[in-house]
């Protein structure tokens, strides 16, 4: 049932899933359901694109399970205990394979040309925290260079390279080693934007001939999930995620 009652001390220090909502904030739902952001949830509110129960939300609004919400005159789907459960599989992507930006399930995409760790989750209020620049978490990547790596060139990286208007940079490169042309190190980025590991390497007159995720976060590629195999974190990992996005609770 909609209401606007204000959430009690007790609402607010506890984690409600779908199946047991009670008086839920609506923009809280959207977001968990992976619409996007508590806030853009907020602005699709205003902006009269939800519906509950046949009328117009507006912001303040409270569901709990027995309500009709419409987005975009879609249906949200009621969730079972399985489903409101917060589960979180580690992929290994090969390198070749399609990564659609249009799946909001997948958290840190990668290019089709890049492999290695992706998440995916039901839960699309971390996934969305995850995501977002302010959550500030850091991406580690082995790299195969072809090329000579000059101290001067390492420290240009550190220092930032302007790309389409933005600063990018290494937090931290580490060389790990190879033979002849083609060495191997880790780098740290603090953000993913489009292959911007590769172009800060190619903004030095250096290229990449292999590029793979080994770290999002908390969370590294286990060595028995091999490529293009999967596993599903334990409670711990996934409240590690939690606890990196600064709330554990979200």
């Amino acid at each position: 049932m909609v209401s606007n009652r204000k959430r009690s001390e007790t609402d607010n220090s506890a984690f409600l899933h779908m199946e047991n909502l009670n008086d839920e904030k609506i923009q809280k739902v959207l977001a968990r359901a992976g619409f996007g952001s508590r806030r853009e949830m907020e602005r699709w509110i205003s902006a009269g694109r939800v519906k509950v129960n046949g009328r117009v939300a507006i912001l303040g609004d409270r569901v709990d399970s027995t309500d009709r919400i419409l987005v975009d005159g879609k249906k949200l789907a009621p969730r079972g205990k399985e489903q409101s459960r917060c589960r979180v599989l580690l992929y290994n992507k090969p390198e070749g394979e399609i990564c659609t930006r249009h799946d909001p399930e997948a958290v840190g995409r990668l290019d089709y040309n890049t492999g290695g760790l992706l998440l995916f989750t039901n839960d699309g209020e971390l996934a969305n925290a995850l995501m977002h620049p302010s959550s500030q978490i850091d991406r580690e990547y082995a790299v195969r260079v072809m090329g000579e790596v000059t101290p001067q060139l390492v420290q240009q990286m550190h220092q930032g390279v302007e790309l389409d208007g933005h600063l990018c940079r290494f937090t931290d490169v580490q060389h790990y080693g190879g033979e002849g042309v083609n060495q191997w190190y880790h780098v740290v980025i603090m953000e993913g934007r489009n292959r911007e590991v590769r172009r800060l390497w190619e903004s030095q007159g250096l290229q990449i001939s292999r590029l793979k995720r080994v770290r999002f976060g908390p969370i590294f590629i286990p060595s028995n999930v091999t490529r293009g195999k999967f596993q599903e974190l334990s409670s711990a990992e996934i409240e590690k995620l939690r606890k990196a996005v600064g709330d554990p609770k979200l």
